[in-house]
């Protein structure tokens, strides 16, 4: 019988929160002496509000639905786009964070698809992709993309793009 953990995972190892707890302050860390009550936490700004994060790699979206959590944001995952397409037609997001390169149905398929669903014609879709070549921005933007992001993720920079769509 095999072990239940590969023998390469170090015992030191931390799960993908662990880390990007550390580039995403803590609102709750926050004193009210330095932050004042009629300012809201980046995580008031968020609540109730609701993100789909679409990756067939299990570590990268937990990695984002983490750091989405931590923004406030209340967060639905999907392993691939079928079930992000299931899960857009059965609720409305407030914004939309896909994979690219996905079997079966690609991100950019995806993006069409979801453009066509009533209602989220104009909800905010951001590409975080493997995809670098000089036409992935491109190719994200035709097929419906707000903004096109290159793994690594910066999770600071993922929040502030979204902020501004």
């Amino acid at each position: 019988m095999r072990d239940q953990y590969s023998p390469s995972v170090s015992p030191l190892f931390q799960p993908a929160a662990f880390y990007f707890s550390h580039f995403v302050p803590s609102q709750s860390n926050q004193s009210s002496e330095f932050a004042p009550n009629s300012e809201k936490t980046e995580s008031e700004v968020h609540a109730g509000r609701t993100a789909l994060v679409v990756d067939d790699v299990a570590d990268v979206t937990e990695m984002l639905a983490v750091v989405l959590t931590h923004a406030g944001y209340n967060v639905v995952t999907a392993a691939s786009a079928p079930a992000a397409l299931k899960a857009a037609s059965e609720r409305q997001f407030d914004v939309i964070i896909s994979d690219i390169g996905m079997p079966d149905m690609n991100g950019y398929q995806l993006a069409r698809e979801v453009r066509q669903l009533p209602g989220y014609e104009t909800i905010p879709m951001v590409a975080v992709t493997g995809y670098s070549m000089f036409d992935d921005k491109e190719r994200s933007t035709k097929a419906g993309f707000n903004a096109h992001m290159t793994k690594p993720i910066d999770p600071r920079a993922l929040l502030d793009l979204i902020e501004q769509l």
